[in-house]
């Protein structure tokens, strides 16, 4: 079956009148997770997992990747209004956004953040919808051991970034691959770290994992810090002047240039939109003629942010359905989705599951254009989201988080190991442990692990045809330097300090 006729198949399935109602629903559900400060898109994916379980694949990651999408748009909108960032991967949009509402160019910074979103998501899908079936032919070449070396060095890679802490990074991911290995082993089923207990004979729920440690954590920790200060606000006037064709003409190279950078880093594993809006926005005031201007107040400095960090959607979405590792902590999710579902990830999807891996695509586009028709629409009522009283939003989060650990398993000792996950996720947070290396460890621990024993088994030379192999030993040499670089850069600052 062709290409075409396979995208055919897969549109057929997306534009239902079910899937589309839930798309609609997912991408206000993403905005407003999004709009919140303390939530994010990727804590509504993670309390939305449980509920696709009774669904097809299409409704359900349908729903799922419309409240990625929502969410990844919607948390500009607190950095406009509050200057405080919905999520991670708005915090360079404060510097420029907040300055311009005080202003009184409203209307201009929420456009700005709108239209750079949809041309972030939208055209960076259009490119991953291309490049993932190219990546992934390449990928059916590998063995084992490229594959374990890859896998190393996704994990690794995130480690490199691990706010400049590797020892740290190190230590989160050794967590993963100790979390991972619980239950029975790949190929030989040997029974590990179940302590005799038949519910870990199956290993850690992975639901029980992204719940407890991106759902109860993120929740209890705002709860206690009493949820977030409203009375700040920007004052809100939506009779200003919007974007001008001066402000996109001024901007097309600004644009482009955000758009590459957050489409490459969104493929770097588990790097993502909270690393590309920062880099984007550094060079976007690195190249301006004007660079004073910002942080004062310029759209430059919006578009920068937005276009990028929404660029990162695409280009973690490569990674995602050509090799089956995350870009970033939200794919790391949805990969456990698709194991939830009964769908093996990696680059045999494109041959196994066509249809899916177009709906996909097809379901990020979709929800582009969903999201900026109803951010457009709803402009006005932006404010008010931002007023939903906390003491009402958190226990009733807290709820769904306990409903969907149970219904994973239905045992209640399920919701005992999401509390447990919480608190080993608070007590990381006490030391500053970060959890984006240990959740990659643990999503792709399994298949470093067996393609580990695959590469030892298929070879008589053990672990030097790693190293032997030039796919492999590049991958290792990668991995290497990005934890080796940063150790060498902070040699001469300690020299200096004594």
């Amino acid at each position: 079956m062709d290409t075409l006729s396979v995208m055919g198949i897969a549109f057929a399935s997306i534009i239902t009148p079910t899937a589309l109602m839930l798309m609609f629903f997912g991408c206000v559900v993403g905005i407003v997770f999004g709009a919140i400060p303390g939530l994010s898109g990727m804590l509504g994916v993670a309390l939305l997992l449980p509920v696709t379980f009774g669904m097809s694949e299409a409704n359900g990651f349908a729903l799922l990747i419309s409240v990625w999408i929502g969410g990844v748009s919607g948390a500009f909108i607190s950095a406009t209004l509050l200057g405080i960032p919905g999520s991670t991967s708005s915090i360079a949009t404060c510097y420029d956004a907040y300055p311009m509402c005080k202003k009184g160019q409203v209307v201009k910074a929420l456009q700005a953040g709108i239209l750079g979103s949809f041309l972030g998501t939208f055209v960076s899908c259009l490119i991953a919808t291309f490049l993932s079936p190219i990546i992934a032919r390449l990928a059916l070449q590998l063995g084992p051991w490229e594959y374990f070396s890859l896998c190393a060095c996704a994990i690794v890679l995130v480690v490199g970034l691990s706010a400049g802490d590797t020892a740290r990074g190190l230590a989160s991911a050794f967590l993963g691959i100790l979390l991972c290995s619980v239950g029975f082993s790949p190929i030989d089923a040997y029974k590990r770290f179940t302590f005799g207990n038949y519910n870990l004979f199956g290993g850690i729920d992975v639901l029980a994992l992204v719940l407890g440690m991106f759902a109860v954590r993120l929740i209890l920790t705002d709860l206690g810090k009493g949820g977030i200060d409203t009375s700040k606000m920007a004052q809100v006037d939506f009779k200003g002047q919007g974007l001008t064709l001066k402000d996109w003409k001024n901007n097309i190279v600004n644009i482009v240039r955000s758009f590459f950078i957050g489409l490459w880093i969104g493929f770097l594993p588990g790097m993502g939109s909270g690393l590309s809006n920062m880099v984007a926005y550094a060079q976007a005031k690195s190249s301006s003629k004007h660079p004073e201007q910002f942080g004062e107040g310029i759209v430059d400095g919006v578009f920068a942010s937005e276009v990028s960090n929404n660029a990162s959607v695409g280009g973690a979405v490569i990674p995602m359905v050509a090799l089956g590792i995350p870009g970033d902590s939200t794919t790391a999710i949805l990969l456990g989705g698709l194991v939830i579902h009964g769908i093996e990830p990696g680059p045999l999807l494109f041959d196994q599951h066509g249809e899916f891996v177009y709906m996909v695509f097809e379901a990020v586009l979709l929800s582009a254009v969903a999201v900026l028709l109803i951010e457009l629409f709803t402009m006005r009522w932006y404010p008010s989201i931002l007023k939903i009283p906390y003491h009402y939003l958190y226990p009733a989060l807290i709820v769904i988080a306990f409903v969907g650990a149970f219904t994973s398993t239905n045992t209640l000792f399920n919701c005992g190991m999401m509390l447990a996950m919480a608190a080993l996720a608070m007590f990381m947070d006490h030391f500053k442990l970060p959890v984006s290396p240990l959740l990659l460890a643990y999503i792709l621990g399994p298949m470093l692990e067996q393609n580990l024993r695959k590469g030892l088994t298929y070879s008589t030379e053990g672990f030097v045809t790693f190293l032997t192999r030039p796919v492999s030993a590049l991958f290792l040499i990668v991995g290497l330097l990005s934890v080796v670089i940063p150790l060498l850069k902070k040699k001469p600052v300690q020299a200096e300090s004594e």
